[in-house]
Order: structure tokens, then sequence, then C-alpha cells
């Protein structure tokens, strides 16, 4: 029970903290920017690899769940219960916010396609920048537990990346809960079926690309 009460507490601080810094943007009239935004991600996650990866390896996304077992690094019985602590830490942390920023404009840091930006865009952005973070984590990493600064440098610099220049075209949301926690709370469920299957596709990809690469995936 460590191992998922550790990936439901690092789940609720990257998104707490991430979905904060976009309420907090619109509150304050843009202060934050696309910028901070990413920082407050991708420190997010950085601190949580330091802190709880050789716990239980940090992946506070089920994409990256999926992706680790598709390339055989924790079993399929661990799968189904870090998912669930994921989307758990994720609804807590929606639910903070929500008490937060009870008028939030964002639905509560939703990941919503910009307008006049198709569905079929935001498909292929989610599925690459999904790809590119779990290419990085599954090259970066050697097991499914890891406490490396190294490792979390280059995992956090990989996620501010695809904010950058995906997040003001469909939101960069590359993690499942992520996305379905704001979702949920805020009850917009509009698009929720992509920045579910998008990241799945791509963590995929990603899985059968690094064992393409290397003898052990």
């Amino acid at each position: 029970m460590k191992k998922y009460l550790a990936e439901l507490i690092g789940t609720f601080m990257l998104v707490f903290a991430g979905t904060s810094a976009v309420a907090t943007n619109s509150f304050d009239k843009g202060s934050v920017g696309l910028v901070g935004i990413a920082l407050a991600f991708g420190l997010s996650v950085l601190a949580m690899i330091s802190a709880i990866g050789d716990v239980s390896g940090a992946h506070i996304n089920p994409a990256v769940t999926i992706g680790l077992f598709i390339a055989r690094r924790i079993p399929a019985a661990t799968l189904l219960p870090y998912i669930i602590s994921q989307c758990v830490g994720a609804i807590l942390a929606s639910l903070l916010v929500h008490a937060l920023f009870p008028n939030d404009a964002t639905n509560l840091g939703a990941t919503l396609p910009a307008p006049g930006i198709s569905l079929l865009q935001c498909f292929i952005l989610e599925v690459v920048t999904t790809f590119f973070l779990l290419f990085v984590i599954l090259n970066v990493t050697t097991g499914a537990k890891e406490k490396g600064l190294t490792a979390g440098i280059a995992i956090s610099a990989v996620i501010m990346l695809d904010i950058l220049f995906a997040g003001p075209i469909c939101g960069a949301s590359m993690n499942p809960a992520r996305s379905f926690g704001p979702a949920l709370i805020s009850g917009h469920f509009e698009n929720l079926w992509l920045y579910i299957v998008a990241p799945v596709v791509g963590a995929g990809i990603a899985g059968l690309a690094c064992g393409a690469i290397r003898e052990k995936a």
C-alpha cells in the first residue's frame, strides 16, 4: 500500500500545483503566464521524483504506468491499483482547487482544445507529447523505480518543453489523471476521451520504440 499512497500523494501535488497555476493565471490576468504554468507542472514532477521515486517510481500519470507496463518494467498486478491511486489523487487535488477558486473561468485547469483547433490536431499533439515524455522516461530510468536527480531533470524538462509548444493548442495533458480530475469536479466532460486515449496511444508507441532501440525495454 505504501507505493499506492505515494502515487496518490504525488499525483495530488502535480495536479494541484499545475492547475492552481492555471487558475491563478486566469484570476490575476495572466501574471503566471505559459512559462510559469510549465514550470509549475515540471517542478512538481521533479520534486515528486526526488521524494517518492524510490518508493513507487513516481509515475503520477496513468500513461506512464501503462508505458512502463508495455516496456515490461512493472507487473500487470500493479497496473490497475496504480491508475486508481493516481486518479484519486487528481480528484482530491481538483476538489481543493475548486474550494480555493470556486469561480475559476478555466474549469479548474481542464485540458480543452483551443478555439479554432480541430480534435485531430489535438489528438496528434497529445500522442506526440506523450511519446516524447515516455521515450525520455524509459531511456533515463533503469527500472520501474527511480530516484535520481539527472533522471528527474530530464523528465521535468521534457514536460515543460511539451507544455511550452503544445499547451496553448491542446493543453498538453500527457496525463489522463491530470485531465480526469478537473473534468469530473467541474462537470465538463467534452472531449475528455481525447485526453485519455491519446496519451495511452503515445505511451504505447514509446514503449515499442524503446524496445526497438534497446535489447531490454
